[in-house]
């Protein structure tokens, strides 16, 4: 079994160490001049090399030869990951008195020191506040934050940074070029740039490519398929949609990435670095402010396993947003104009003379305000699921995210009450939020006058008894199944 690449380009001297030069320099001229910290405190990302540094380092201070398949009786690694309990600190502390087989100092590395229990780190503090001459711990961590201060301030602590891309990438052509790897330089930046500055995670990449590179050369194209990277084009697609409140091609976009396997989290990092990238360069399709407000809800599903609903709702939600704001600009500017008239006329009706009105003893309305009440009676309509479309297409211009929504509901009667099923539970959510559920029953008073609207979700509604009505039910499935295709192409209806 051939080992791997990162293991077999780990570095084995401190001059060899690429990208932690502040780091290596430090360390080499304390070495040189003998000062020989008891304990070191090495915190940063993963893969950027804080076990390789520790293991040089204890070599080093023995002045032994270091190998990566060498094992030394005085050097010893802990995984506190699973070994963080009290008990394994207490085997530690009696054991640390014990002097070194063949070596000046017995060096302790401790590996994801975070991990350790609260008794545990109490009984590593009793040895690190009083240790014996030959001892030197190495605590290496990704978390830093949780490492008590107590333990802190009893090392040298060293901070190590992502490696930067032109590191990576110099790296990795030099792997590529001794290993005898074939691959062009936009592959490899690709490669470098979902290494994400963790040197570890580069090289694996390559070691997986490796193998098309013994043959052909390694393109773009096959970088993109191994890692599932979606083609820029589709997340363009996204923003420019998401700017022009285009719910229907938003939604083919997202189902474009589930199909072709793209990961939610992944689709949601590359949609934030493309955003980032924007608001940088000054091309934004969206305004910086709104800009902002999706990296924020984005930033959630950057790093976890949720699925393609965050990354839709994040995107409806902005243009619910813009569409919110152009209603309440217009509608202040209405209020605003409508304030400036009523003013003016009242200064004309305080110019006019005063006249006496006569008040005759039947109290009859006004025919302005008769004509009203009588208008408002026509607009009642009849509750059926074509005045329901009517509905919709009203609520098309002002209220576009809440319509694209309501589409995909299912419609029914029931006496004097609208039910709407949606397949999906977070739409159904999203239509019982406060605002959309007001907006919503005032157009329903609107058309229908005083109707009850419920709302379901698919698995709910299927337990509940259906109405006999057959003509009626297909009309509905028929209609729904017109609304999904608009939206998401040509669909079928399954029956379970």
């Amino acid at each position: 079994m051939g080992k791997a690449l990162y293991r077999k380009y780990r570095s084995k001297k401190l001059n060899e160490v690429v990208g932690q030069k502040h780091i290596t320099d430090t360390l080499e001229k304390a070495l040189k001049s003998g000062s020989i910290s008891h304990a070191y405190l090495f915190t940063g990302p993963r893969g950027v090399g804080k076990t390789s540094i520790a293991r040089i380092l204890a070599h080093e201070i023995n002045d032994i030869s270091y190998d990566d398949e060498s094992i030394h009786l005085d050097i010893i690694e802990i995984d506190a990951a699973s070994n963080r309990r009290i008990d394994e600190m207490r085997d530690l502390r009696d054991k640390v008195h014990i002097a070194p087989t063949s070596s000046k100092y017995k060096v302790y590395i401790i590996d994801e020191v975070h991990m350790l229990t609260r008794e545990a780190f109490n009984a590593l503090l009793k040895t690190l506040e009083e240790p014996p001459e030959h001892a030197v711990f190495i605590l290496a961590t990704t978390e830093a934050h949780k490492v008590p201060d107590t333990i802190t301030s009893r090392t040298q602590k060293f901070t190590f940074k992502p490696i930067s891309h032109e590191d990576a990438v110099g790296h990795l052509k030099v792997i590529s070029d001794k290993e005898n790897i074939k691959i062009d330089d936009e592959a490899l930046n690709l490669v470098a740039k979902h290494g994400n500055g963790s040197f570890r995670d580069s090289i694996s990449i390559l070691d997986q490519l490796s193998n098309i590179g013994k043959s052909d050369s390694i393109e773009l194209s096959q970088v993109s398929d191994l890692l599932g990277i979606p083609d820029d084009e589709i997340i363009d697609d996204l923003i420019k949609f998401t700017a022009n409140n285009d719910i229907a091609n938003l939604l083919n976009s997202i189902k474009k990435l589930q199909e072709k396997g793209v990961d939610p989290s992944l689709a949601a990092r590359i949609l934030s670095s493309k955003l980032r990238e924007d608001i940088l360069n000054n091309e934004n399709y969206i305004s910086q402010k709104e800009t902002i407000s999706i990296l924020k809800d984005l930033l959630p599903y950057t790093y976890t396993a949720k699925d393609y609903s965050g990354l839709e709702l994040c995107l409806l939600d902005a243009m619910n947003l813009k569409i919110d704001k152009n209603s309440e600009s217009k509608l202040s500017n209405e209020k605003l104009n409508n304030k400036r008239k009523q003013e003016v006329g009242n200064k004309d009706q305080e110019n006019k003379p005063s006249k006496i009105k006569h008040v005759t003893k039947d109290k009859e309305i006004p025919t302005e305000k008769k004509s009203e009440k009588e208008n408002i009676k026509k607009t009642i309509k009849e509750l059926n699921p074509e005045n329901w479309q009517s509905l919709l297409d009203s609520m098309k211009s002002e209220h576009n995210t809440l319509y694209g929504i309501l589409r995909m509901a299912e419609f029914e009667k029931e006496n004097d009450k609208i039910i709407l099923t949606f397949s999906f539970d977070f739409h159904k959510k999203k239509i019982d939020s406060p605002s959309n559920k007001s907006t919503l029953t005032k157009y329903i008073n609107e058309f229908f006058g005083n109707t009850e609207l419920r709302t379901l979700s698919k698995k709910k509604a299927d337990k509940l008894p259906k109405e006999s009505n057959k003509n009626s039910n297909e009309s509905i499935s028929n209609k729904t199944i017109e609304n999904v295709s608009n939206i998401f192409g040509d669909a079928e209806l399954l029956e379970s």
